[in-house]
């Protein structure tokens, strides 16, 4: 684990240094749509995505150097869904990594305008880089299909839709592939492009990798703390969400999130790949306390 730990801080902080330059670029009018987008994307985290996508392409034996882009496109789509996840509207949380939400920083029309401006911004870096050629331009391609109306936004919408209401294990999954499951499986499949193999058991081992992460989520924010979590724990209880907890009780959800964890592993085995990291990983995921 130690090995794991230096080979993730390393991509964490290729990514991060990558991060300050390209908001240290950024120079939009008015100067609070900016303040807002960096508040953001610096509010810290552990940048899952990114590294996964940075270990994902040295798994397939594919240098991660000169690909930083394709990250920061990948955490500004997953920062601006974090800013609206938090809105009122949606799921009405006032912290997020420890820090007041966007909207309680720059308000609230602000704080959509700032995520809107991360998604355009996003579609900018892609199209960019889809310009380098076929590998790049289906990659780009990956990226926008997870984030869109088939992937995480069908998934937000159904969250919204079963919160309060009735739903069963077919309605959770959907929820889980597409709100989680499809964005964590993106920087996987984004590396299979780029490498030119894997694609379909990395886009499968992703599917599961977000399901397991989200399984844990749902356990965290019922046993957690809000001050180790960096958000309201207990939300999903109060609102009424449709959660692996609820339909499996406690004890249940940690079942179903080893025997996730258990799949991750049959996935990656089937990979022409260094898989070493990438098993780690889903180790952390499954016993992650925050």
């Amino acid at each position: 684990m130690t090995n794991f730990s230096h080979q993730y801080e390393e991509y964490r902080a290729h990514f991060e240094d990558h991060l300050q330059k390209m908001c240290e670029k950024m120079d939009f009018k008015p100067s609070v749509l900016t303040e807002s987008m960096r508040y953001s994307l610096l509010s810290g985290g552990k940048r899952v995505r990114p590294v996964l996508f940075f270990a994902s392409l040295e798994a397939f034996g594919t240098d991660y150097h000169g690909e930083e882009d394709l990250a920061f496109a990948l955490e500004c789509i997953h920062t601006y869904s974090l800013i609206h996840d938090d809105l009122p509207a949606m799921d009405d949380d006032d912290m997020r990594r420890g820090r007041p939400s966007n909207h309680k920083v720059f308000g609230e029309a602000n704080a959509i305008l700032a995520g809107d401006a991360l998604l355009s911004y996003a579609f900018d870096i892609l199209l960019r880089e889809a310009g380098r050629g076929g590998r790049h331009l289906n990659a780009a391609r990956t990226l926008s299909a997870a984030a869109g109306a088939d992937g995480m936004i069908a998934g937000q919408s159904a969250d919204l839709l079963y919160t309060g209401k009735n739903g069963g294990e077919e309605e959770l999954r959907f929820i889980y592939r597409n709100k989680t499951g499809r964005l964590m499986a993106a920087p996987v499949a984004m590396a299979a492009d780029l490498a030119e193999k894997n694609r379909t058991e990395a886009e499968a081992f992703g599917i599961a990798l977000g399901e397991l992460f989200q399984l844990t989520d749902d356990i965290l924010d019922e046993v957690g703390e809000s001050a180790a979590l960096g958000k309201t724990a207990g939300k999903d209880a109060a609102e009424d969400k449709l959660t692996a907890v609820k339909i499996y009780g406690l004890e249940g959800a940690r079942e179903k999130a080893a025997a996730c964890a258990a799949r991750c592993h049959d996935l990656l085995s089937a990979m022409d790949a260094d898989k070493k990291f990438l098993a780690a990983l889903v180790d952390l995921v499954l016993k992650r306390d925050r």
